[in-house]
């Protein structure tokens, strides 16, 4: 057993900084192109090169995405991208379509490639098979329970990466048409809308007036609206199952959402890895996970398989008990430097987080302008200011406060 990865989103490169400040051992993130998340922030090659470089610099990891379903206009400039990937220095590539597949073997046969969720491995001989086609690692479906894993683990060479926090996908394995047929927005080649997070009501077209008893209320029901994945308590489990990288999901989630729940699992890891046996949950770090914007957490499949419990059936809202308001960019001589997120005000009490994972208190006192005229506020949107600060708060720091 081998202490497992800790693997982030990274949707842009704030995101990407404060994920790999916060504890994650490497990132994942995609190119403009052939990724599933067209609508993330996403990364220019020149943004990878600076990406890959700070990373580096950490001795940690960048994998992209080209795990789109590629169809023939797909494959035409995909050869040129991958040659640009290995130049970059990208620890690996996740793909999910073998014809994209088949097409990195040839161009850029030394580059690592990590099978995605999206080709839905769910058993021991599709991940040798998998193997044989010469896989570094295999990000295995989420719909498995430990036991399955396990068993998959024991049969197989190769590292298993899984699922371990963030949204649940209704799906199987991500593979959605309801976008594409609703909204013209392909799911399986980046353009997800999230159609299942939409109001649906019930009705048979041959029986006019038959009610169908669905939980909801006079809007409708959310019946394909999942609870978000968060599997912190079976840490032990995961790693005696043979998962070597423990993924987080969420690149459209926020840079507070990437620090918060990395931390939390950072911490985790290391002090199941300390005392595997006596590893168990700290009431803090649950209280983390509820400060950040999240729908309510099941474990998924990794108990077995979901019952109605699973589902959020009367609305799509997000839970949330704390908001982002500030990023600390500098402490000097008693002023704190800070870049607004949300509006501030003279007086207020915020919380600070911090990328060790500790929390302080902070009031904000004698605020300034970067002119260093007196404000009452910090009204507009990334606005730099200073305010004062008696002791030293580190770079990257989190400001946030509760929500009433």
């Amino acid at each position: 057993m081998q202490k497992p990865e800790l693997l982030a989103p990274a949707g842009n490169m704030e995101k990407l900084h404060m994920a790999l400040l916060y504890g994650a051992d490497a990132v994942y993130l995609g190119g403009k192109m052939f990724g599933l998340r067209a609508f993330a922030s996403n990364f220019s090659l020149a943004e990878m090169d600076e990406a890959v470089a700070f990373a580096h610099s950490l001795h940690k990891k960048v994998y992209v995405t080209v795990n789109i379903f590629a169809h023939n206009e797909d494959i035409n400039n995909l050869p040129d991208y991958l040659r640009s990937l290995q130049a970059i220095g990208i620890d690996a590539l996740l793909i999910s379509d073998f014809g994209v597949w088949s097409v990195a073997r040839e161009i850029i046969p030394e580059m690592p490639l990590h099978v995605s969720t999206q080709a839905n491995t769910t058993n021991w001989a599709a991940v040798k098979a998998w193997e044989n086609l010469g896989a570094s690692r295999v990000v295995l479906a989420r719909e498995l329970s430990f036991t399955e894993m396990k068993e998959i683990g024991s049969k197989t060479e190769v590292e298993l990466e899984a699922f371990v926090h963030g949204a649940m996908c209704i799906s199987y394995s991500g593979r959605c048409w309801l976008s594409s047929y609703l909204t013209g927005r392909d799911g399986n080649r980046g353009a997800c809308a999230q159609v299942c997070r939409w109001k649906f009501n019930l009705t048979e077209k041959n029986r006019p007036g038959e009610v169908y008893d669905v939980a909801g209320d006079e809007q409708g029901t959310y019946i394909m609206n999942s609870k978000d994945l968060c599997l912190l308590p079976y840490l032990l489990q995961l790693m005696e199952a043979g998962i070597c990288s423990f993924k987080i999901e969420g690149r459209m989630k926020s840079a507070h959402y990437a620090a918060s729940v990395v931390s939390v699992y950072r911490r985790a890891i290391d002090a199941c890895w300390r005392d595997p046996q006596h590893y168990t949950v700290k009431q803090e770090w649950l209280d983390e996970l509820e400060k950040v914007s999240h729908r309510p957490y099941t474990t998924g499949f990794a108990l077995g398989k979901p019952d109605a419990t699973a589902q959020v059936y009367t609305t799509s809202s997000y839970l949330q008990t704390h908001e982002f308001v500030g990023l600390v960019r500098d402490w000097d001589n008693g002023r704190l430097t800070v870049e607004q997120r949300n509006h501030m005000k003279e007086g207020e009490t915020l919380e600070v987080f911090c990328p060790d994972g500790s929390l302080r208190t902070l009031v904000l006192k004698e605020m300034r302008n970067q002119d260093g005229e007196p404000i009452v506020a910090a009204q507009h949107p990334q606005m730099v200011f200073t305010c004062q600060a008696a002791e030293s708060i580190p770079e990257s720091a989190i400001l946030r406060r509760k929500i009433p």
